[in-house]
């Protein structure tokens, strides 16, 4: 990409910036609007612009952002989003000051070399082919072979190096003390109460499945057992409920439709409301609805009586023995009664907790296999992408569009953005479908399924966009002169070289990222959009509407990782091409403001898993760190640079570095410290409403005292929580 491309493109996303961010000054001002701007306040029993103001100063926002406490954040959206805010701090803190040191140390050593200039003249040059960027003479690109200039380069990586050690190490002791406060809180929380308890052996005869796992449990607790709740096999209750709750909405909509137009709707019964005899809505669906309560309640006594399954939730009367249970062995054998402390109710994935020990190893190895697979040959399309979408290489592939193209402004612009979208496109299309195979792994929650395909998901983008975007663009155009010269020397200096040649890719890539990227999530364009077309044509009830406008959360499967692929791209170019910390620490500081703004206004956590995220996120900083150190020790080996040996010595220190945080932090964060357990409760907790909050949606009553498990409907249904807005 030539200088003037990458300024136009630069200028271009930091105007669209703006003008998204004056959309939403604008926007958010609007009444009719404050359900998608202020959700969370709403959803809180809130007035959406209480304690913010409604000046027309579009910068507003930032002051109300940067305001804000860590304890704001903890009590309005959890301590997991706090936990993320502590992700985002902590790198903007290592690239901050890292930047303070290398810009003004690097910059005037790469730019008064002239390492390009003396290649482009040499007419065996078959890399740069007599041209080069005006940004390549601010990178190492522009430093000559053996330079003793290269030590300041060496001393670039250490410093990185020890300041990624100092704000990790930092970091891990904060979160550590976040998911320690929010566990001693004196709230009744259900999930403390409990244990998930999995690999139960079955029962003997003459005895139930939940007869025998309260007398196991209340011989080893006397005292402190209170009972148990046996997962039940309910695919089919669980059918029937849905179409039940489906009946209610549709139900709900022709009432809002008569009491509207004073008309009684109609509709025919046969396919998708198509074909099939003309009825009146209100009474077909009254009468389906009352078939479906039938059906429901035989079904609900047929699977507590008959599909119980050989795992249960098993609650105690105080936190400090449910703590203990969840980290105890209570079986010589391992793969019989393996306990873990239980997730919140709403997170529970329940067809998996049924699943036998061997059975969830033997899948997470087939699945990770699976996606080792899917990530070696999603390169193939990825690398296709990146290569063809150069213009020079479109144009060898699609003559015709050469005088297209050739016009100043459509190359401009072409060349600017077309790379990144097409990426960006790819991308969106993985996160399901590792979300999906993570579940398959038999993970007994949302949170870690969430966690898993978040990992998955970082590998991914690390190899597939980091390395092949670096990579394929230079095989592309070199893939002839590796065949007439294949001696290794030739391939190290071809990839060597291709590192900084990236470097404006990226730049723009980040650029886009957090320009355009963060613009649209603060406007909420799309967002808006879609909710206005919804009430204006589908929404007919009050339960339609808030159903349209409900946010959902932070979506932590791809942000995490997106936000760890800019951190490993920023990380292994900031030696390289150091004017990437500008972009890193933009990137990084923006999203701390326009993510703060979300999380106090719009987003509504799904879960709360107390920081349970960050190990992971702690482990993948450490492993970018760690693929900058090699990244590094190969470019400076490319460089003849004598001393690059003293790369080893800190890539041996980040795996002591990433042993001793997991030894020190990462039990606190598997259990629940009994110190921490122990601390005393503001009011007796309700067991039975404890235990009821874990009941399935499909067992819960639906006519009061006619069923077992009565009022069952618990606090953490986040419809429920809408519905009383």
């Amino acid at each position: 990409m030539e200088f003037g491309s990458f300024l136009v493109s630069l200028g271009t996303s930091a105007a669209i910036f703006v003008v998204l961010m004056l959309l939403f000054t604008w926007l958010s001002r609007k009444p009719g609007n404050v359900t998608i701007y202020y959700p969370n306040r709403i959803i809180k029993g809130l007035e959406p612009w209480e304690g913010t103001s409604l000046t027309r100063n579009p910068l507003a926002w930032m002051r109300e952002a940067f305001t804000s406490s860590e304890q704001d954040i903890v009590n309005v959206s959890g301590v997991d989003t706090a936990v993320h805010f502590v992700f985002l701090s902590t790198v903007l803190g290592i690239f901050a000051c890292s930047g303070l040191l290398l810009l003004p140390t690097l910059l005037p050593i790469a730019a008064t070399d002239n390492n390009l200039k003396t290649r482009s003249k040499n007419a065996t040059d078959t890399t740069s082919k007599g041209t080069f960027s005006q940004i390549d003479n601010l990178s190492m690109a522009n430093i000559t072979k053996r330079s003793p200039r290269l030590w300041a380069f060496l001393g670039a990586v250490y410093w990185i190096s020890l300041v990624t050690y100092f704000f990790l190490w930092k970091a891990y002791k904060h979160v550590s003390t976040l998911r320690a406060q929010a566990l001693m809180s004196t709230d009744v929380k259900p999930e403390q109460f409990a244990i998930l308890v999995r690999d139960m052996p079955h029962p003997p005869d003459g005895q139930t499945q939940k007869e025998f796992i309260d007398s196991y449990f209340r011989e080893i607790y006397p005292e402190t057992f209170y009972r148990s709740l046996v997962v039940t096999e309910n695919s089919k209750v669980n059918k029937i409920w849905e179409k039940l709750e489906g009946y209610k909405k549709k139900l709900a909509r022709a009432e809002a439709i008569n009491e509207a137009t004073n008309n009684r709707p109609t509709n025919k019964t046969g396919m998708c409301g198509l074909v099939g005899k003309q009825v009146d809505s209100i009474e077909y669906y009254t009468e389906l609805i009352n078939e479906s309560v039938a059906k429901l309640e035989t079904e609900q006594k047929a699977v507590l009586a008959e599909k119980q399954q050989t795992a249960a939730i098993v609650f105690f009367n105080n936190r400090i023995t449910a703590a203990s249970a969840a980290q105890s062995l209570h079986c010589q054998m391992v793969d019989k009664w393996t306990v873990m402390e239980a997730p919140e109710p709403r997170q529970l994935i329940w067809k998996n907790l049924n699943i036998k020990l061997f059975g969830r190893i033997i899948r997470q190895y087939f699945i990770y296999f699976f996606v080792a697979v899917t990530i070696l040959f999603y390169m193939i399309p990825i690398a296709f992408v990146s290569a063809i979408t150069t213009l020079k290489n479109l144009q060898k592939i699609i003559p015709f569009i050469k005088p297209v193209v050739e016009l100043t402004s459509v190359r401009t612009v072409l060349e600017s953005f077309l790379p990144q979208i097409a990426l960006l496109v790819f991308l969106a299309m993985l996160p399901k479908l590792l979300l999906f195979l993570s579940k398959a792994e038999g993970i007994p929650s949302q949170s870690h399924a969430i966690r898993a395909a978040s990992g998955k998901y970082f590998y991914f983008s690390v190899f597939n966009v980091f390395i092949g975007v670096t990579l394929a663009g230079t095989l592309f155009n070199t893939v002839k002169d590796i065949a007439k010269n294949p001696k290794l020397d030739m391939v190290i200096n071809l990839l060597a070289t291709s590192l900084p040649k990236s470097a404006t890719f990226f730049l723009t890539y980040v650029a886009l990222k957090f320009f355009i990227g963060y613009g649209l999530e603060l406007s909420r364009i799309i967002p808006l959009i879609i909710f206005h077309l919804k009430k204006k044509f589908l929404c007919k009830t009050e339960a339609e509407v808030k159903e349209a406008w409900y946010p959902g959360d932070l979506s932590y499967a791809t942000r995490v990782p997106g936000d760890l692929l800019i951190l490993t791209i920023t990380f292994c170019y900031s030696v390289i091409a150091p004017l990437i910390l500008v972009f890193g620490v933009t990137y990084f500081g923006l999203g701390w403001l326009v993510l703060r703004n979300q999380a106090l206004k719009v987003y509504v956590p799904s879960y709360e898993s107390y920081g349970r995220m960050w190990p992971h996120i702690h482990q993948r900083i450490l492993a970018a760190l760690f693929l900058f150190q090699v990244v590094m020790f190969g470019y400076l080996g490319a460089k003849t640079f004598f001393y690059t040996a003293l790369v080893i010595p800190l890539i041996i220190t980040s795996l002591i570095f990433g042993y001793v945080c997991r030894q020190k932090f990462y039990g606190g964060f598997e259990h629940t410290a009994l110190e921490v357990a122990c601390r005393e409760l503001k009011q007796s907790p309700d067991l039975e409403e404890i235990f009821r909050a874990y009941i399935p949606h499909s067992l819960s009553t639906h006519k009061p005292d006619e069923h077992e498990f009565k009022g069952a409907m618990s606090r953490y249904q986040d419809f429920n929580a809408i519905s009383a807005a």
